[in-house]
C-alpha cells in the first residue's frame, strides 16, 4: 500500500471506524484515541496489510484491543487507589443527553455489544466476526440472540401497552 493509498484509506474508513468503536466502548474520546493509535501501528506495517485483504478489520481489531488494554489499565489503577483512599468515591449517572440506545448498549455485557457493533454497523457475517474475535460461530450466535432480546427488552417503552391480540 503506497502513502497515498494508505491517505485514501484513512480518509475513508477513520469515521466509519470511530463511530463502530464507539458503540463498542461508549465513549467517542476513548474511540478516536484507539482507532487513531491503530492507524499509526497500520502505517509502520501498511505494505501487510494490503497482502491480509482486510485492512479495516485489522485496525478495528487493533483499535479494540487497545481499548480493552486501557480498560484493564484504569481498572486495575482504580482498584489500587481504592485500597489505598478506604472510601470509593460516588461516580454520577451518565450525562442525560446520551442516546437512548448508547445507554442501553452500555448494559450489555461487552461482547454482546461487540458482537452487535460488528454485525449491525460493520455488516459483518457470522463467519467474519468469528474470524475477527476468535469466537466461534456459535458463541457469535449466542451473543447477537441474547444482545438483540436484552436490548428489546432494555428499549421497551413502558408507558406503551402492548396492543391486545385480535
Amino acid at each position: 500500500m503506497t502513502v497515498e493509498e494508505f491517505e485514501e484509506f484513512y480518509a475513508q474508513a477513520v469515521a466509519r471506524l470511530t463511530g463502530q468503536l464507539y458503540v463498542m466502548t461508549g465513549d467517542l474520546q476513548e474511540a478516536q484515541d484507539v482507532v487513531q493509535e491503530a492507524f499509526v501501528k497500520a502505517w509502520v506495517r501498511r505494505g501487510r496489510l494490503e497482502r491480509d485483504g482486510q485492512p479495516e478489520a485489522w485496525i478495528r481489531t487493533v483499535a479494540w484491543r487497545l481499548a480493552v488494554s486501557r480498560w484493564r489499565f484504569r481498572r486495575r489503577s482504580a482498584d489500587a487507589w481504592d485500597r489505598g483512599s478506604g472510601a470509593a468515591e460516588h461516580v454520577a449517572p451518565p450525562d442525560p443527553d446520551h442516546v437512548v440506545l448508547v445507554d442501553a448498549l452500555r448494559e450489555l455485557p461487552a461482547q454482546q455489544r461487540r458482537t452487535l457493533t460488528l454485525h449491525y454497523l460493520c455488516d459483518l457475517t457470522v463467519e467474519q466476526i468469528a474470524g475477527e474475535t476468535g469466537l466461534s460461530t456459535s458463541t457469535i450466535k449466542t451473543h447477537l440472540v441474547r444482545g438483540r432480546a436484552a436490548l428489546a427488552h432494555r428499549l421497551r417503552d413502558p408507558r406503551i401497552e402492548e396492543a391486545p391480540d385480535v
